[in-house]
């Protein structure tokens, strides 16, 4: 089984998966963070995550390889989030083709998924390069993941609705 969390930032959508994991899992469920630390604020943010699912979960820090990861749990796995995943992928500068093939064969293993992901394709078209490739790329994996996904959620306002 494979779902998707999307929506904007603060929307309500880590918090929904994380729900949703927790309902779907067979023991104790796996964490994937993938943020790396950059600043003061981003290691706030972490925290608050932290602390928002204690210790239901085991947690797991990876920033780039998430297939390879993913692959040695046993349980159902959540990832958060493929946005920060995506920019420490730019960040390390991966190319795109390299970007992608990690996504194929990550939508490829038996294990059951939970993705969340930032919509950020709703605004207007930025007017750095480095953005534009950002909100690109973020709107083609979200279509890849979508498409393989047996369920796929939006998220507003911390209710999460059902669209596949």
């Amino acid at each position: 089984m494979k779902a998707l969390f999307i929506g904007g930032i603060k929307s309500g959508k880590s918090k929904n998966a994380e729900e949703f994991t927790l309902m779907h899992a067979k023991t104790k469920p796996y964490y994937l963070a993938t943020t790396e630390f950059i600043d003061a604020e981003i290691a706030q943010r972490i925290e608050l995550h932290k602390k928002q699912r204690e210790d239901r979960f085991i947690t797991v820090e990876e920033s780039l390889e998430l297939s390879k990861t993913v692959s040695k749990c046993d349980d159902i796995v959540v990832i958060e989030c493929i946005s920060m995943w995506i920019n420490n992928m730019l960040f390390h500068n991966k190319p795109h083709k390299e970007i992608y093939a990690e996504i194929e064969t990550l939508l490829e293993l038996e294990n059951s998924i939970v993705f969340v992901l930032n919509d950020v394709g709703g605004g207007i078209i930025p007017d750095n390069k480095l953005a534009r490739e950002f909100i690109d790329l973020s709107g083609i994996i979200s279509q890849k993941i979508a498409a393989k996904c047996d369920k796929v959620f939006h998220t507003v306002a911390g209710i999460s609705t059902k669209i596949k």
